[in-house]
């Protein structure tokens, strides 16, 4: 016999205008981006510039928190410059875009809601389950699905979206989710075939990126679990066909952008087992795994607002 099942259709969704707001767009926006003196900085954008001289892929996959640090408009204007060629992050990734773009706020307090029983449950929100199913239904990704339903709402705050960023100028933004994940898979409305098909579609555009990654540049700022296994799993592929036809994919960079620090030990080299340093996925994976055939890695360690606006304005002074 099939198992009970909860019953979306009882929930109490509430308006986002009864939601205290934990992260406003023109307060992050206009927090100044931190000096930042690494010496690796340099040599990662000097591998973005010459691989985009070669036409290879420049890969960016990043976690919630990069939006959350007010990093779009600069990723927004990396992607107007041809420097990065793909951009990729999680369902909360997409999640506080979208309200960025809607109502220029986002976050909430999760121990507050959640003893109300109220955490992700805003209506306004559940449109991106709407934006989900209508671009599926027209053949979409998830990340383009998304990016279309901004723009063509005219969304107050579109233009500091990097999803729709990527649908007006045709640049791939993928959305690799997670069933269960996300506040909007509470919501009555959440089609799960739509939500897995999308992603499905946004792996797949994910892996052909992959196939253009030789001589290019992985990079990886916050995302610690969905970023490395999706990377690896479609590394995994490019390399599989590459090696059919007599290719190889080795020969690039990678570089992790973390607040989370590495200490005692050289992040080149995987950590043993036993060492609970193991379980820290874009260590093993990024940083040693997948580059140890001929690439070459680097970690920058610090608050995303410092990591990626020194970066990016290293890159745009030098793009000219």
């Amino acid at each position: 016999m099939p198992f009970e099942v909860f019953d979306l259709n009882k929930l109490k969704l509430l308006p986002l205008s009864e939601r205290v707001h934990d992260t406003r767009l023109d307060e992050i926006l206009a927090e100044p981006i931190p000096p930042l003196d690494h010496p690796d900085l340099d040599a990662i954008c000097g591998a973005v510039i010459k691989a985009r001289k070669k036409g290879a892929a420049v890969m960016l996959m990043y976690g919630a928190h990069v939006i959350r640090r007010g990093c779009s408009r600069l990723m927004i204007q990396l992607m107007e410059k041809g420097l990065i060629t793909h951009f990729a992050t999680n369902g909360a990734g997409a999640i506080h875009d979208f309200e960025l773009a809607m109502i220029g706020a986002t976050c909430e307090s999760v121990g507050k809601y959640i003893s109300e029983g109220q955490f992700g449950l805003w209506n306004e929100t559940g449109r991106l389950n709407e934006a989900v199913s209508r671009g599926v239904g027209d053949g979409l990704g998830f990340g383009e699905a998304v990016g279309r339903y901004i723009v063509e709402n005219n969304f107050p705050h579109a233009s500091d979206s990097v999803l729709a960023a990527g649908y007006r100028h045709q640049v791939p933004v993928t959305v690799h989710v997670g069933i269960g994940n996300d506040i909007v898979h509470e919501h009555p409305n959440c089609d799960g075939a739509a939500v897995g098909k999308g992603s499905m579609t946004d792996f797949l555009i994910y892996a052909k990126s992959v196939e253009n990654l030789e001589d290019g540049v992985f990079l990886n700022f916050g995302s610690a679990v969905t970023g490395p296994e999706v990377y690896l799993k479609c590394l995994s592929m490019a390399r599989n066909v590459a090696k059919q036809e007599g290719r190889k994919i080795a020969n690039f960079t990678t570089a992790v952008f973390d607040i989370q620090p590495i200490t005692g030990g050289d992040y080149n080299q995987a950590p043993l087992k036993s060492d609970p340093k193991y379980y820290f996925r874009p260590w093993k994976t990024i940083l040693a795994r997948t580059v140890a055939d001929g690439g070459q890695s680097y970690f920058v360690h610090g608050d995303h607002r410092a990591t990626f606006g020194n970066l990016a304005l290293k890159l745009l002074e030098r793009q000219g």
